[in-house]
C-alpha cells in the first residue's frame, strides 16, 4: 500500500461492488465514467468512504439521455456547471462533466465542458483530491497526486498561489484537509504556507455560511489542535474569527479523549472563543444556543452536576472539560458519573403540590427555594422530605 507504483484501490473497497454504482457505470458506459475525489482518496487511504462522486467526458444532456435510458431517475442538480444526479436503487450520484476554468474571482468559477481528465484535475484544490479511479478499480493519476496521497501531505495543486486566488475558501479547506488527512511527521508545505500568508485578504470575500461549514468540519477532526496553531500564527484564524485563541484547544482535544468523548465541534469552538462568533461562521440558532451556554458556565460557579440536571449531560460534560483546561488540570472518567445521574433526575415537586396554600409570586419563590434544597442533596430528598422542610 505504501508503494507510490500502487494502481488500484483495495479489493474490498466497497463502491467496487455496488450495485448502485454499477447500475450508474452501466448505464453510461464503463468507459466513459471515472469515481473521483474523495471516494478515491479514502480507498487507497483506506478510511471510511466519503460519498461516490464521478466524473465523465460526457456532457449533461448525454449523461441525462443514457441514465433515462437504462430506466434510472436523473435530478439536474448543477447541470449549468456539468453535475447531474442519477439516482439509483434509491441512492443519488453527482456525476460532473468534465470541466475547465474559464474565469474565477476567488469565491466562484466560470466553467467551459472538456473532455480532457487533465483539465479537469488541473481545476482541483489538492494533489490527494485530483485521483480517478475506473469502475473497475484502476486508478487514474493525471497529475501525479498518488505518492501525495499516500504519504498523507496536503498540496496545492501546481501552483499554491493560483489555487487560492480560484476561491479563496481552499486556504480553510488546506487546513481542515491537513486536521483530517495528514501525516503530522510531514509537516505543513512551505509553498502552500507562504502562499496562504499572503493570501489572507481574500477570506473577507467569503460567505459566512461557507466559512462557517468549513470550521465545523475543521474542528470535528479528531486532533485540529495543530492546524488551528498554524492558522493562527498564519493570520487566518484572526481573518474568520477575530479574537480567537488556540491555547485552550489542544488541552481540551486531550480531555476529550481522556474521557472518551466524541469530537464535539461547538465545544472546541467554545475554546477558541472569538468575537461575533454566531454572525461570523452563522450558526444556527441551536448551535449558537450551545455555544453560549458554554461561553457562560466556564465563568460563572453553578455546579456541573446543577447544569447536567438544567442543560443535559452533554453540556455538564463540556463544562467539565473547558473549566479543567482553564485550570490546566486533568479529569479522570468518574468525574462524569454524577453527571448521569444529575440529567436524569427529575425535581419531585410539582406547583400543585404548594397549592392552594401558596400561589402567585410566593409559590413560584418557595418552588426554586425548594428546587435548590433539592439539587444541593445531590437529588437525593425525596417529595415527603421536601414537603416537611422548612
Amino acid at each position: 500500500m505504501d508503494r507510490p507504483d500502487f494502481a488500484v484501490v483495495p479489493a474490498d473497497t466497497p463502491w467496487l461492488t455496488d450495485p448502485a454504482v454499477r447500475a450508474v457505470c452501466d448505464a453510461l458506459g464503463a468507459d466513459q465514467v471515472f469515481m473521483v475525489g474523495g471516494c478515491v482518496r479514502d480507498a487507497v487511504l483506506r478510511l471510511n468512504g466519503s460519498d461516490v462522486d464521478m466524473a465523465t467526458p460526457l456532457t449533461p444532456q448525454e449523461v441525462v439521455r443514457r441514465a433515462e435510458a437504462a430506466g434510472l431517475k436523473t435530478v439536474p442538480t448543477g447541470i449549468d456547471h456539468g453535475t447531474v444526479t442519477v439516482v439509483a436503487q434509491g441512492t443519488g450520484f453527482e456525476v460532473t462533466t468534465f470541466r475547465q476554468d474559464v474565469d474565477t474571482d476567488g469565491r466562484r468559477a466560470t466553467v467551459a465542458f472538456s473532455t480532457d481528465i487533465v483539465q479537469d484535475a488541473r481545476r482541483r484544490d489538492f494533489t490527494l483530491n485530483a485521483l480517478y479511479a475506473t469502475p473497475e478499480g484502476r486508478i487514474i493519476d493525471p497529475l501525479g497526486g498518488l505518492p501525495d496521497c499516500l504519504a498523507r501531505r496536503i498540496r496545492f495543486i501546481e501552483n499554491a498561489q493560483d489555487r487560492i486566488r480560484e476561491d479563496y475558501l481552499r486556504v480553510l479547506r488546506f487546513f481542515r484537509f491537513h486536521a483530517w488527512y495528514a501525516d503530522p511527521e510531514n509537516g505543513f508545505d512551505a509553498e502552500a504556507l507562504d502562499a496562504i500568508a499572503s493570501n489572507t485578504d481574500g477570506l473577507e470575500r467569503l460567505s459566512a455560511e461557507r466559512v462557517g461549514m468549513e470550521m465545523r468540519k475543521l474542528l470535528a477532526a479528531p486532533n485540529p489542535a495543530p492546524a488551528v496553531a498554524v492558522m493562527h500564527q498564519s493570520g487566518v484564524l484572526s481573518r474568520v474569527l477575530p479574537a480567537g485563541d488556540p491555547t485552550l484547544l489542544g488541552p481540551v482535544v486531550h480531555l476529550e479523549e481522556r474521557l472518551n468523548r466524541r469530537p464535539d465541534w461547538r465545544l472546541r469552538l467554545a475554546a477558541l472563543g472569538g468575537s461575533d462568533v454566531r454572525d461570523r461562521l452563522r450558526l444556527s440558532s441551536k448551535d449558537a444556543k450551545v455555544l453560549t451556554a458554554l461561553k457562560a458556565a466556564m465563568g460563572e460557579m453553578t455546579p456541573a452536576p446543577e447544569i447536567a440536571y438544567r442543560q443535559g449531560f452533554d453540556i455538564a460534560a463540556s463544562v467539565v472539560i473547558l473549566r479543567a483546561a482553564l485550570a490546566n488540570q486533568s479529569v479522570d472518567l468518574d468525574a462524569l458519573e454524577p453527571l448521569k445521574t444529575a440529567a436524569s433526575a427529575r425535581f419531585p415537586i410539582r406547583a400543585q403540590d404548594l397549592m392552594p396554600a401558596l400561589s402567585g409570586k410566593a409559590l413560584g419563590a418557595r418552588l426554586e427555594v425548594l428546587e435548590r434544597r433539592w439539587i444541593a442533596s445531590d437529588f437525593r430528598l425525596t417529595r415527603e422530605e421536601l414537603m416537611t422542610s422548612e
